[in-house]
């Protein structure tokens, strides 16, 4: 994904992009509808979106093509509600705690609300996250990997190759979907095996997801509802997945 033109998205671009990377497929009257612009400048939109990489335009509207959003346009979004949904997650890890945070901008939110000092040792796949814990004076573990620029993290075999000896009290990881049918998903194929990595080696799983993200089913599903332990989120999903959450096991959990 080329950075140069990510940066000059504006507002509008940015929702866009998430709303098509989070549906798969969009239409211009769809899109029309839901921004109140006019027919040309969605398809102008569209046209720059597509400079960067991340969807194709076709017929009457856009797919995604599997690429992932940039974590420097993400970092952007729904910035309250991943803090408010960060603070929760924090709250739940107790010292002297190993714990796993993935990479994301809701993860780095968890990293931002720990306590300045706290006797816990994070293990992270995320250079942002480790510089975050880092400079909270936390104890902090980086696997190796191979870097994935669009969301700063390390993946591979070497990532890989580390997390397999550890073992973890608690484990938090981001979703770019939620659903009843394709449970936690992820566009990263690399990504997605390091989440099912982390959730093997954790005594306990946590699903850090904003409401924009229920019902989103992306390329690649790393564990079905039952796969975790619980979803930590900024707003009640419907009753649909609150149900299927709790015939799972599954405790959702709304941060104030």
């Amino acid at each position: 994904m080329k950075y140069a033109a990510q940066s000059n998205l504006n507002d509008r671009q940015r929702q866009m992009l998430e709303r098509i990377s989070r549906e798969g497929e969009v239409r211009i009257a769809d899109l029309r509808e839901a921004f109140g612009v006019t027919e040309m400048t969605i398809r102008r939109d569209l046209e720059k979106l597509e400079e960067t990489g991340s969807i194709k335009r076709t017929f009457g509207g856009a797919i995604f093509v599997g690429q992932d959003v940039a974590l420097k346009e993400r970092s952007g979004l729904h910035t309250e509600e991943k803090a408010r949904i960060g603070r929760k997650a924090a709250s739940l890890i107790r010292p002297g705690e190993s714990v796993f945070l993935d990479g994301g901008t809701t993860t780095l939110q968890i990293a931002r609300h720990l306590p300045v000092g706290m006797q816990v040792t994070i293990v992270t796949n995320a250079l942002n996250v480790a510089a975050e814990l880092t400079a909270r004076q936390i104890p902090t573990i980086m696997t190796g990997g191979t870097l994935l620029e669009t969301t700063h993290s390390l993946v591979g075999p070497l990532a890989v190759q580390g997390l397999s000896a550890m073992a973890f009290d608690r484990a938090f990881l981001g979703a770019t979907g939620v659903s009843v049918e394709h449970g936690f998903s992820n566009s990263n194929l690399y990504e997605a095996e390091i989440k099912q990595l982390a959730i093997r080696q954790s005594a306990e799983t946590a699903i850090v997801a904003d409401r924009t993200k229920f019902g989103a089913k992306v390329l690649v599903s790393f564990a079905p509802l039952a796969g975790v332990r619980r979803i930590v989120t900024d707003e009640r999903p419907d009753e649909a997945m609150l149900q299927a959450c709790a015939d799972s096991g599954v405790t959702v959990e709304v941060a104030d």
